[in-house]
Formats: structure tokens, C-alpha cells, sequence
């Protein structure tokens, strides 16, 4: 990729991280932020033009937190999101970590200066909310996922939505994962797979201490609503730690943690779900589990000298990062990782065995260098990127966004903050 051009979006709030979201849609693009005060920000242009026309929607004061609902605190987790309708309203969701819903949705269709708050979507468990989600599910439908409860002790809801009544409702009458008042599940968005079934990965967590994630399991459906476990039997919902459908039954305390299992798929569709874990020696490892004849088997990639020892709650930085395992047109498989100690690369695994047989190049779809670069003089920050979701009108175009805070603070507040930096979108050549 090469850069063609870029353009300024605003300035942000850079003393901590926070997702932002980029959505392109037919001839527009939208973004949504917290800008230098903190204040939700969402802005919208058209993609032949670099000027945006930006809006703040006007939350309500939650005492619990002292500020509004639009505004944003110290929380890494408070990330928002965006979806559009089938009749071209905007949504916009998030800045929830354990919060009451914080929704809205604009008036009229494309229009984010006509954005107000929905005080609800189905009315009830809605008041502990966090990792809000919209996905495109079966038939087109709009679906809103999100956990209701907290770490340690959640279930995770999806609610679908009408577009000729603009109402939601519950997708499933109970939740689809289920912690029993005594976990909660760290799931993965589902995916639809090259098979044409929607496949999720999760794994279970005891408390808010993150060293107490374990049970990485697997489950897929037709329709979001009928589930089966690996195996292919059926899975009764609200799938619990009972339900049966771990693939690699890892302990508390054996190196997993929820923010680097990924999902991909060999070229006989089989899944393989790609996770961490500790060795028999302690130390963290790369592994995969493939889906082979109904029945998972685990196959460890990596042989590194090193043991991510992370516990403790709050937003943390990740040491070890794996992405879904790829087909690549030699018929190879590609599995992606970076390392804080080991570096980064593409690994080359054997079809059959999954072996390490090789590399692949690892600059092919790649950002360029320069977006990597910091350009705050300020010491300690670091790069943040979102690549654009949706599809516009131009095929041969993508788009990033780019922006620099300091890392994560395990959510608490900091006594010096760096001066606002600028948010800027490049427009990337993919020819």
C-alpha cells in the first residue's frame, strides 16, 4: 500500500487509548471519536471531499461516574462503535465499561448532526453494560451484542433490530453465553467461515483478575440462533462451562488471556482457532487447535524463552499477538503473531501438520513504515491505527486512521497528560 493523500479529522484526547471507528459507506465515510475535551465526536464527509462535518451528541450525567454520558473518563475500554441501518440511519454505541446503555441514533438517514440519545433498546438488563458490538447477522439483520454484567460474572445478550419499526428486540430469549454468576466469557465476534456457518471462539474468566482466564471454547450456527459445538452436536442455550464445548481445557493460571485468540480456517474449511498458553516449563507459547474428524487437536508453534506473566485488573498492553490462520496460494498456511521479545513475522505452517516449515514476506497489505513513525516530542506515546469497516464506492481506495496517545494506564488516571494531537485519516492506493 502507498499513501495518496491525507487529510486532518480533528484533535483528540491523547492521555490514554480508546478505540475510535471508521466506517465508509457508498459515497461517505464516518468516524467517530473523543476529541481534545473528551467529548464524543462523530463526523461524517464525502469521500471526494476532505472537509468533515462534525457533531457531538448530547448525552445525560451519570452520578456514578461524574460526567456525562458523552464525555469520556480514563477507561481504556470505553471504545465506541457505529453501524448503518438498512434505511441509512446511523448508530452509535459505547463509552461503557459496566455502565447503562449509551446509545444513539440519528433522525434522519447519513446525518450525523441529527443524532440523539435512545435511553434504551429492549428495556431491561441494560444498566451494566460493556463491549458493545454491532454485526451484520443472518438475512442482512442488524444485531447488537453486548455483556451485561462484569468480569468475573457476566452473560453476553444479542438484539436484533427492525428497520420499519426502528425498534430492537431480543435475538434469543435467554443470553448465548452464560457465566452462572460465577465467570463470564470473553467472546470473539462470530465470523462466517469460507463453510457459510458463523463460527465463535471465547474463553471463560473467574474474577477481574486477568490470570484467571481459562477454558478456550468454540461454537457455530446457521443462524444465531441454533448452535452446535465442534463435534456437531447441539449446544442448549445459554451456552454455560457446562455445555461442553471447550477446545483446549486450559486452567486458570496457564497463560491465556482475552485478547489474542483468533479464528481462521485450512483449506478443507476446518476451523483453527489460535491462542497462548503456558509450556510444561512456564513459558508462553504460540499455539493452534484444528477441528479434525469432529474432535480438536492442539498442535504448539512456538518455542520462545519467555513467559508473559500478566495478572491484575485494568487495561494492560499486549506482549503476545496472533491473528487467524490464512490460506495462502502456494496452498500453505500463513499464521501471523508479534512478539514484545521474539519480534514479528508471518510463519509458513505445513498444510498437514501444522509445522513451522518456512516464512512468508510480511510487507504485502501492510501499512507503510511512516504511519508507524511517533511524531510527538512527548515522551511515551505510542501510534494508534483503525482501518475503515463498510465498503464505498471506491474499490482501488482504503483508509486508516491515525492518531498518538500514551499506552494504557490499567484505567486509572494519570497526574500529566500530554497536549492534544491531531486525528488524520490517509487514503491508501491498494492497486
Amino acid at each position: 500500500m502507498k499513501i495518496i493523500r491525507s487529510m486532518s479529522v480533528g484533535t483528540i484526547w491523547s492521555g490514554h487509548p480508546v478505540g475510535f471507528d471508521l466506517l465508509t459507506h457508498g459515497d461517505r465515510q464516518f468516524v467517530a471519536y473523543y476529541d481534545a475535551e473528551r467529548k464524543m465526536t462523530v463526523g461524517m464527509r464525502v469521500l471526494e471531499k476532505d472537509a468533515w462535518t462534525l457533531a457531538h451528541p448530547e448525552g445525560i450525567w451519570l452520578e456514578g461516574r461524574s460526567r456525562r454520558s458523552s464525555e469520556l473518563g480514563w477507561d481504556s475500554h470505553n471504545f465506541l462503535i457505529m453501524a448503518i441501518d438498512g434505511a441509512g440511519y446511523v448508530h452509535l454505541c459505547g463509552n461503557m465499561h459496566v455502565d447503562p446503555l449509551i446509545y444513539f441514533r440519528t433522525t434522519r438517514p447519513l446525518d450525523v448532526t441529527s443524532f440523539e440519545r435512545v435511553d434504551h433498546m429492549v428495556g431491561e438488563q441494560e444498566n451494566r453494560c460493556t463491549y458493545p458490538v454491532f454485526l451484520q447477522g443472518p438475512n442482512n439483520q442488524l444485531v447488537f451484542r453486548y455483556r451485561d454484567g462484569q468480569s468475573g460474572n457476566g452473560v453476553d445478550f444479542y438484539n436484533v433490530y427492525d428497520v420499519f419499526s426502528r425498534q430492537w428486540s431480543r435475538l434469543l430469549n435467554v443470553p448465548l453465553l452464560d457465566g452462572l454468576d460465577r465467570m463470564n466469557a470473553y467472546a470473539r465476534m462470530p465470523e462466517r467461515g469460507p463453510d457459510g456457518l458463523w463460527h465463535m471462539v471465547w474463553m471463560w474468566r473467574d474474577t477481574p483478575d486477568c490470570a484467571t482466564n481459562h477454558n478456550i471454547s468454540y461454537a457455530r450456527s446457521e443462524d444465531f440462533v441454533h448452535w452446535t459445538m465442534g463435534s456437531g452436536n447441539a449446544l442448549a442455550l445459554p451456552i454455560t462451562i457446562k455445555s461442553g464445548a471447550e477446545v483446549d481445557p486450559v486452567p486458570p493460571g496457564g497463560g491465556l488471556i482475552n485478547m489474542t485468540q483468533s479464528l481462521g480456517f485450512d483449506s478443507d474449511h476446518r476451523a483453527i482457532v489460535s491462542y497462548h498458553k503456558h509450556d510444561e516449563g512456564g513459558r508462553t507459547q504460540a499455539y493452534c487447535a484444528r477441528l479434525e474428524q469432529d474432535a480438536w487437536v492442539i498442535y504448539q508453534l512456538s518455542d520462545w524463552n519467555y513467559r508473559w506473566a500478566f495478572s491484575g485488573g485494568g487495561s494492560i498492553r499486549a506482549e503476545i499477538q496472533l491473528d487467524g490462520v490464512k490460506v495462502e496460494p502456494d496452498g500453505g498456511l500463513s499464521q501471523r503473531y508479534w512478539h514484545v521479545k521474539e519480534g514479528s513475522g508471518i510463519w509458513k505452517l505445513d498444510s498437514e501438520t501444522l509445522e513451522i516449515v518456512g516464512s512468508y514476506p510480511v510487507n504485502d497489505g501492510q501499512l507503510p513504515d511512516e504511519l508507524w513513525t511517533v511524531q510527538s516530542e512527548y515522551p511515551g506515546m505510542v501510534v494508534n491505527t483503525k482501518n475503515a469497516r463498510g465498503a464505498g464506492n471506491r474499490s482501488d481506495e482504503d483508509y486508516v486512521l491515525r492518531w498518538e496517545t500514551l499506552d494504557r494506564n490499567r484505567d486509572r488516571p494519570r497526574e500529566e497528560v500530554p497536549p492534544a494531537n491531531p486525528l488524520s485519516l490517509y487514503v491508501l492506493d491498494i492497486v
